[in-house]
């Protein structure tokens, strides 16, 4: 086996991951009860499925082409930093608004802060 086919492997299992992450978060938009439980696999899940997609790209690129392409790299970044963030502000927003928990939610921690005066 040569090491191109090595990282053709690779770069195989991490777009299968990727792949894998991105249908979860798919399935879980549509499945889940409630905006807070929607956001939460948008982030977690298409998150890292973006990641293993981009990080196969990276790979691709650098093996095949032999060319380092640092545009993947920002991107691969700045997916890493915005969409968590971006879950978390649409969470807020929603619970600022006044937007209902599922029934059968255990926890409402932003409440509990709020009461608290820890906000």
């Amino acid at each position: 086996m040569t090491a191109t086919m090595i990282f053709d492997i690779l770069t195989g299992i991490f777009t299968v991951i990727g792949v894998f992450f991105t249908v979860v978060a798919a399935i879980g938009l549509l499945r889940l009860p409630d905006i807070y439980s929607r956001t939460h696999a948008a982030s977690k899940s298409a998150t890292l499925g973006v990641m293993f997609v981009l990080f196969a790209a990276v790979l691709h690129v650098w093996v095949d082409e032999r060319v380092f392409d640092a545009r993947l790299l920002l991107g691969l970044f700045f997916v890493l930093l915005t969409a968590p963030v971006g879950g978390h502000l649409i969470a807020r927003a929603a619970h600022t608004k006044g937007v209902p928990l599922w029934k059968d939610s255990l926890q409402d921690a932003l409440k509990e802060d709020k009461d608290k005066g820890l906000e």
